[in-house]
């Protein structure tokens, strides 16, 4: 059995669906902020219990877009180290300093804890990032702090589509969310992104930056240093019907977390990230760490040669601290999340994953894993 990292998931019918709308939307010309466009905003706001949604053409620029609003331009940012480089790209380009911090273990998330260890007398502001899709299970303490110390609070919630804490959904604990829209993500409009929000004067922002700044789709006065940063109509059409999906998609990827939670807790050398009971993690990645001495690369090697079975991409294999394009922006050890990327590995979940793949996959994981304790 062949088990690939990831797979993305049309039925037939979703594909019919969205050739439609494409034949629709090229025959009326409007192929930009269009209908469509609208609808998937207002839809996209609606699943995430969110009174304001914007649509963008990553999630990259949701992000940009959203620390623009918050005013972070000269300022200082704290942010995890393991995280995509996309989040500290986003810092850097609304004009802010990206100020790496470290991670409680637990959650894979910054807390109040190492958040108070990054600040200084020019933070603005503080992008928690939803590792995975779990959101952590102290965001209400990292919260706090924000409000005592005057700071924005901005979610990169790129792999939290659906996810809540305590019922509240991702994008709804700081002044914004921003969501990725890539193909690999649990809820895809082929490339694309989504800004969400409480705070009207942020959707505003939002809007004006998204077109080029201007005042108005149709004039050329300009009144931000905005970007071409338009979700198509097609874009737009295919994340509508890929939304609609979500529930099942939550629910598939549930059953299969069930399963392999089940497993590795019986499993020697092998610790996974836990989920808070009532939350809700989509489980865009699933988390494991094998004891410290397995070889990440020998793991995946034997997983895939021998078994078939590809591992997703870590999240991430190296901190940006230690990465060439941040070097001026590292100052210190951040010991926690050096040790979580070198380490940890993620299994593969489909929205579409069967019993006997899940299965093949932890019999995969056991036999490899024997594997390289007798080769060791």
């Amino acid at each position: 059995m062949q088990v690939p990292a990831a797979r993305v998931v049309f039925s037939e019918a979703d594909r019919a669906e969205i050739a439609a709308a494409a034949r629709e939307i090229l025959a009326s010309g409007q192929l930009t902020l269009g209908a469509y466009t609208r609808e998937f905003e207002d839809a996209f706001a609606r699943a995430h219990g969110a009174p304001f949604a914007v649509a963008v053409n990553s999630g990259t620029a949701a992000l940009e877009i959203s620390l623009r609003a918050a005013g972070i331009a000269g300022a200082d940012v704290v942010l995890p180290t393991n995280t995509f480089a996309a989040t500290a790209f986003a810092v850097l380009r609304a004009g802010g300093r990206p100020v790496f911090a470290d991670v409680n273990p637990r959650t894979l998330a910054l807390s109040a804890a190492t958040v108070a260890a990054a600040l200084t007398d020019e933070t603005r502001a503080v992008v928690i990032v939803h590792i995975g899709g779990l959101i952590a299970d102290d965001i209400a303490e990292v919260q706090a702090l924000c409000a005592e110390r005057g700071l924005v609070l901005v979610e990169d919630a790129a792999h939290a589509h659906g996810s809540t804490r305590a019922g509240r959904h991702a994008g709804s604990f700081g002044v914004a969310g921003a969501f990725s829209l890539y193909p690999t993500k649990v809820v895809t409009s082929g490339e694309g992104g989504m800004i969400v929000t409480a705070d009207e004067r942020v959707r505003d922002e939002a809007v004006l930056y998204r077109d080029q700044g201007k005042a108005g789709f149709l004039g050329n006065v300009h009144i931000r240093d905005g970007y071409a940063w338009r979700m198509s109509e097609l874009h737009a059409a295919t994340g509508l019907v890929h939304l609609r999906r979500l529930p099942e998609f939550l629910a598939s990827r549930a059953q299969v977390a069930a399963r392999y939670d089940a497993a590795i807790d019986d499993m020697d050398g092998l610790e996974r990230i836990q989920v808070p009971p009532g939350d809700v993690n989509n489980y865009y990645k699933y988390v494991v760490l094998p004891r410290p001495g397995v070889d990440r690369f020998s793991l995946r090697k034997e997983l895939k040669e021998r078994h078939g079975v590809g591992l997703a991409g870590e999240v991430y294999e190296a901190p940006l601290h230690q990465q060439p394009v941040f070097e001026e922006h590292a100052s210190r050890s951040l010991p926690v999340a050096e040790d979580l990327c070198a380490r940890h590995i993620c299994l593969p979940v489909h929205s579409d994953m069967t019993a006997d793949e899940a299965d093949h996959v932890l019999g995969a994981l056991s036999a490899s894993l024997r594997t390289l304790t007798l080769a060791g």
